[in-house]
């Protein structure tokens, strides 16, 4: 699968964000209403709407029959698969596996890991993980398994060599987020592949924060296994895995006795969501359609297509998170994480802050009535929180921007922010 850089452009004017807005049913029908919570959940394309809703009209039925209703599930399937291998970039098709959410794909990875530790016993996590990717791997105490910690630094990161020394001839597993759900840091895991492959181990990537942030590249970041959520990417509600050929088929499943033993028949055990598959793979298509955009004129690969997508995503991306941090400066904000403008690069615009003196739910309460959606509590990262001296009960507050967000709306949630701060004084 080729690869072709993004066009570069300059400034928020020259990215198509009223466009793409236009082309988003929820966000016209919500009117002035305000979405900065994509982190709990993306908005989708006109398209992919119409694709779940061709699937439920055309072809709800089970898969594997002989007449056309069943072959038409089967050939959403493939074209699913083969547009999701394409957007991280799977050596073939078969290593994408679908189904319920993230989190089960977690706990089925875990349960074989399970059967294998042997004498490579010594399981990696952090603590600036989403809990499902944590408590997932903590289970397997009761396996034999080693829990070793890679911390975060003050500095809301996750350096590469404080991974080296605990990475060794007895580490089976690294398990780790591509980027933080609810800090936004980025992590490096192309190093963290070099360094767990070299120890002989291998790579567990939770990727559904960066999915809709970020161009996902199995091959280039050479890990395991890696996981998403469909909802965080522009589509409904589903999960997909991603592993190597290979290691998916050494791995431990349950499955019925008539269901092949391969990939990733073995994996997609039972019915799932066919019509959500169908979304995804519209949401696909979507961003191809948008990098064309970015792309000379000539033919050009789907892979191009989605690779100059997420590059013009990052890019103007980085205007909205440098937007946020002056904003939340400004009203002198707690910022945890990477907070320097400057240094955007290293982060998505997603922000967990707090106001000293008022309570992360009095200000999501407020948002709401103003009508600008984000959320407070703990993200459901209970190790982070207690990391960064918060509580469970309060936490802290999140806003998550993705590429249909606007310069504009940032100063919406700006006046807001600043009025609720306001009545306090």
């Amino acid at each position: 699968m080729s690869a072709s850089p993004s066009a570069k452009f300059t400034g928020q004017n020259s990215f198509p964000v009223d466009e793409i807005r236009a082309m988003f049913p929820a966000i016209q029908k919500a009117g002035d209403f305000v979405f900065l919570d994509n982190a709990g959940g993306a908005q989708v394309p006109q398209s992919v709407v119409d694709a779940v809703a061709e699937h439920l009209v055309d072809y709800n039925v089970q898969r594997m029959a002989k007449y056309q209703h069943s072959q038409g599930v089967d050939r959403n399937l493939d074209e699913g698969r083969e547009s999701v291998g394409l957007l991280v970039n799977a050596y073939r098709p078969e290593e994408i596996s679908f189904g319920l959410n993230a989190t089960s794909f977690i706990r089925l990875v875990s349960l074989g890991i399970a059967k294998m530790l042997k004498e490579r016993n010594e399981i990696v996590v952090t603590d600036m993980d989403h809990d499902a990717n944590i408590a997932t791997w903590l289970a397997l105490e009761a396996d034999g398994a080693k829990i070793v910690w890679w911390r975060m630094r003050e500095d809301g990161t996750l350096h590469t060599e404080d991974l080296k020394p605990l990475v060794n001839d007895t580490t089976r597993l690294v398990a780790c987020t591509v980027t933080a759900h609810s800090i936004g840091t980025i992590v490096d895991v192309k190093t963290v592949g070099e360094i767990a492959h070299a120890a002989g181990a291998e790579v567990f990537l939770d990727c559904v924060h960066y999915g809709p942030h970020g161009l996902i590249d199995v091959q280039d970041w050479k890990c395991d296994y890696l996981v998403c959520s469909g909802y965080k990417n522009f589509s409904p509600h589903m999960g997909f895995l991603w592993g190597r050929y290979d290691a998916l088929v050494k791995l431990p499943t349950f499955k019925e006795d008539f269901i092949p033993d391969v990939p990733p028949y073995k994996i997609e055990v039972g019915t799932f969501t066919y019509e959500n598959v169908a979304g995804m793979n519209a949401a696909v298509k979507y961003l191809e359609a948008l990098g064309r955009r970015f792309l000379p004129t000539g033919e050009h690969s789907r892979r191009d297509a989605l690779v100059a997508a997420m590059g013009a995503i990052r890019e103007y991306e980085m205007t909205l998170s440098r937007e946020l941090l002056s904003i939340l400066k400004r009203h002198g904000a707690v910022i945890y994480g990477i907070s320097d403008e400057d240094k955007v690069a290293g982060r998505v615009p997603t922000i967990c802050f707090n106001i000293p003196g008022i309570t992360p739910q009095d200000i999501a309460k407020e948002m709401g009535e103003a009508r600008i959606g984000l959320r407070d509590g703990h993200m459901f990262a209970p190790r982070l929180m207690k990391r960064l001296g918060l509580t469970m009960e309060q936490g802290a507050l999140r806003i998550s921007m993705v590429h249909y967000n606007k310069v504009e709306e940032a100063a919406r949630f700006d006046k807001v922010l600043g009025d609720i701060i306001a009545r306090r004084k």
